[in-house]
């Protein structure tokens, strides 16, 4: 039975609460661990051990006597998960698939030995190596390990720049000529089953690279969204993934795709699945890895999720701002009760549903003057 087994999440934010409260709904029990005894799980469960998901010790130490253990951050260790395989306990995603991903180059070069386009890009040790694309700037500065919410992202447009450049190993790629950011979030099943999310259109923020908001059904062309659809899956089923997967991609100039970034987890571009869809992400990664016939994906209706960033004019009146933004017909709160101050993190997001996609965005417009 369900309420028998004993499930583990490695990390302890926002995404995994969301899959924490959706995993109250099926009747489990969850397990949590994070090296922030004050992350936004501690409150869901009675389980919550403080720990660093990255430390061997501490995550061999979890895992004793749980089930299935699952993760929402990449930066968890791989070799404790080997070895609680070995002990009998299911690692969903795998912790191989979990490995290629962690490194930026690697998920690049597992892409291209199965024929699926991506961004061109070489793999640097420091920044040192960096002079030699003086001639061929701008290019893009990604970190090859840990990077996450634009932290581990730069432009690189001068010699001035290349100065301030990350001095740690880096992937250095092209500068694709973009004409749409999209995502799409793929579920598949230790029997091969597969589903697919529609498609969404995502929009950064130019100076930190974070996703400001995402509309849902992405508004390119069907022959587009079928395509990104079908590369989706192909990278599911080349991972043998059993769980989520965001697939972030671009659209060129040319309606090319090319793969940008794998998740191998919840996503920010998922989030509006929890009103907008008939299955949310979050249920359907438990679906997926309690071996749970797969949910229906499909949107009930259009969409909008805007991330809230923690900001000064946020702070000066965060009750009344959040008063107004709810009194949004079709608007969602979701607020992830951080401790602290950071100016730029997320601390919260909204999703406003409606009939059509043109009043979805007029309603956040008016929420975006409301934060700002």
């Amino acid at each position: 039975m369900l309420e028998n087994l004993k499930i583990g999440i490695l990390g302890g934010g926002q995404l995994g609460a969301m899959i924490t409260r959706h995993a109250i709904d099926l009747g489990l029990s969850v397990s949590i661990m994070d090296k922030d005894a004050n992350a936004p799980c501690a409150r869901y469960t009675s389980s919550f051990f403080c720990g660093d998901p990255a430390s061997f010790e501490a995550v061999l130490e979890f895992g004793k006597g749980l089930d299935v253990i699952t993760i929402e951050k990449e930066a968890v260790n791989i070799n404790a998960l080997r070895q609680l395989e070995k002990q009998g306990v299911k690692i969903f995603p795998a912790p191989d698939t979990i490995e290629i991903i962690q490194d930026k180059f690697t998920q690049k070069q597992f892409l291209l030995s199965h024929n699926i386009p991506v961004v061109p890009g070489e793999a640097i040790q420091g920044k040192s190596d960096l002079f030699q694309y003086e001639n061929k700037l701008p290019v893009c500065l990604k970190k090859r390990r840990d990077g996450y919410d634009g932290y581990g992202v730069m432009v690189l447009k001068t010699k001035e720049d290349i100065l301030a450049a990350f001095d740690a190993p880096c992937v250095v790629e092209e500068l694709v000529n973009i004409k749409h950011e999209i995502s799409v979030i793929v579920a598949r099943n230790e029997h091969g089953a597969v589903e697919c999310y529609d498609p969404v259109m995502m929009v950064f923020s130019e100076e930190k690279f974070v996703l400001e908001y995402q509309i849902a059904p992405a508004q390119i062309g069907d022959e587009i969204l079928k395509d990104a659809i079908a590369l989706a899956k192909q990278i599911a089923g080349a991972l043998e993934l059993v769980g989520i997967l965001a697939v972030e991609m671009f659209v060129t100039k040319d309606n090319e795709l090319l793969v940008n970034e794998l998740a191998p987890r919840p996503h920010n571009s998922g989030h509006h699945t929890i009103e907008a869809s008939t299955t949310s992400q979050y249920e359907q990664l438990l679906r997926a890895i309690l071996g749970l016939p797969l949910g229906d994906p499909r949107l009930c209706c259009p969409s909008l999720m805007m991330n809230i960033l923690e900001s000064a004019p946020l702070n000066a009146d965060k009750q009344g701002k959040l008063k107004r933004l709810l009194d949004v017909p079709g608007s969602h709160l979701h607020w992830y009760g951080k401790e602290g101050k950071r100016p730029g993190r997320k601390v919260g997001h909204i999703t406003i549903t409606d009939h059509t996609i043109e009043s979805v965005i007029a309603k956040a417009e008016t929420i975006r003057k409301i934060l700002n």
